[in-house]
């Protein structure tokens, strides 16, 4: 299994943005480029799941959308890739568990947008999630008010970093995190998908 996972070294910073990305568009794209520049991180791995087990419809086929992935998010030190669909995992939290075991002495931090830390209480083990890795939360429209008021945020709120020192949250030890303001994109899967620009079956 290894050899068809991508390469890190013990030391290294790895920020991790998983979801369906039925499409990836131009909003994932931002939030990996201001993260790798925020949050000082060395790689950003797209985890491209096999499904998100909170929607009840299926995502396209795996081939469509890791081939669209790699065509929109062109950068160098950002690697899009099928994890779970190696390590057999379909939450978080149990990848996030397979890639500490396969990567020992890498420092990884879960990206996501402000969007997902408002309902993040609803994800399995999301108390284990925050408790095993940094997470880096960056703004999204219209989701700053209910982010900073969310579960978890009041939850592990002694946890939280100041953006301004966003650059040292991969260092820090679990449970840390850190909400960023940045720029935004209005980007999203789900108006693509209603526009027609997107079809699951072709």
């Amino acid at each position: 299994m290894r050899h068809s996972l991508p390469y890190a070294r013990a030391g290294q910073v790895i920020g991790l943005l998983g979801g369906s990305f039925d499409p990836a568009h131009e909003g994932h794209v931002h939030i990996t480029k201001m993260a790798l520049k925020r949050f000082g991180l060395d790689r950003v791995w797209w985890l491209v799941s096999p499904g998100n087990p909170l929607k009840q419809a299926g995502p396209a086929k795996m081939e469509k959308r890791l081939a669209h992935a790699r065509a929109v998010m062109d950068h160098p030190r950002v690697q899009v890739t099928d994890i779970e669909t190696h390590t057999g995992t379909r939450y978080t939290a149990a990848t996030l568990e397979a890639l500490q075991r396969l990567y020992p002495g890498v420092h990884f931090v879960w990206l996501m947008g402000a969007d997902n830390l408002a309902q993040f209480h609803r994800w399995q083990d999301w108390q284990g999630i925050m408790e095993r890795v940094a997470v880096g939360v960056i703004a999204r429209p219209g989701t700053r008010g209910a982010a900073r008021n969310s579960v978890a945020a009041q939850t592990f709120g002694a946890a939280k970093l100041p953006g301004r020192a966003s650059r040292l949250l991969g260092r820090r030890t679990p449970p840390c995190w850190c909400f960023i303001n940045v720029p935004m994109s209005d980007a999203s899967s789900t108006r693509i998908r209603q526009a027609g620009e997107w079809k699951a079956d072709t």
